[in-house]
């Protein structure tokens, strides 16, 4: 990589538009300046953006911190800095634009936070997924208590930690951390594809879905309820519901705004 290209690289194709973490010499471990460039796309995203798909480059999607960048800190400075990584998992996760990863090689400590805060995640065979912070003698602060702990169960997300266990795609498939497993070469074509399909979809829709499904997770089954019945108000209130059902009755595709 020559000093004038971007750690994160972004092109587009149509709605769709494609992050590449490019940090190849480092298998694209997760910097201040990687961070920051995911947390500057997320909260000012081109208006007409309707997906994204992340990935990495040269092999990796991303091997997690980079320890190379490792300074030392107080306990209040590592706490903001924790907090820092939680504010851009959650743009990426409740920001509203549907996010899907393509993922090859190292999902590691941070990589693997990262990747949990997308709403589809495809894999190939080379991946490998691990929290090694326990064998480092630290603890995950990205995200995983909430988010890893969420998807495998927080007993297994326990072992994984205490025994530094790596898992491979298709043991990721079983257990949740990756919705596919695809042959070499094929994460990022699936991901296009799939969110080719998600952009197709009305913009409020994907909003309620990418929200209200995992807020509702945090709330007591009455609560739960209540949302839903907001985000089905809301939504079956607008044009783009209206142009839905339209299209169904016509047997055409709709055309959302």
């Amino acid at each position: 990589m020559t000093q004038a290209e971007p750690v994160l690289k972004i092109t587009h194709e149509g709605p769709i538009a494609i992050l590449s973490m490019n940090r190849p010499a480092k298998r694209n471990a997760m910097s201040d300046e990687l961070l920051g460039a995911l947390e500057d796309f997320f909260r000012r995203p081109p208006p007409d953006t309707r997906a994204v798909v992340l990935t990495g480059t040269a092999g990796h999607f991303c091997s997690g911190l980079d320890l190379s960048e490792h300074v030392v800190r107080s306990a209040e400075e590592t706490l903001h800095h924790s907090r820092g990584w939680h504010g851009v998992m959650d743009v990426i996760q409740f920001g509203g634009l549907p996010v899907v990863s393509a993922m090859f090689g190292t999902v590691i400590g941070g990589g693997l936070e990262l990747a949990t805060s997308t709403h589809v995640r495809i894999a190939e065979p080379s991946c490998v997924f691990q929290l090694p912070e326990g064998r480092l003698g630290i603890y995950v602060g990205g995200g995983a208590t909430a988010r890893v702990g969420r998807i495998i169960g927080a007993d297994r997300m326990t072992e994984m930690m205490l025994t530094g266990r790596k898992y491979n795609a298709a043991e990721a498939l079983t257990i949740g951390l990756t919705h596919y497993a695809v042959g070499d070469g094929e994460a990022l074509p699936l991901a296009i594809e799939l969110a080719g399909k998600i952009a197709r979809n009305a913009p409020l829709s994907n909003y309620m879905m990418i929200n209200t499904i995992a807020r509702a997770e945090d709330m007591s089954k009455a609560d739960a309820l209540y949302l839903e019945s907001l985000s089905a108000a809301v939504s079956q209130t607008t044009a783009d519901a209206d142009e839905g059902v339209r299209a169904f009755l016509e047997k055409r595709s709709p055309k959302f705004r």
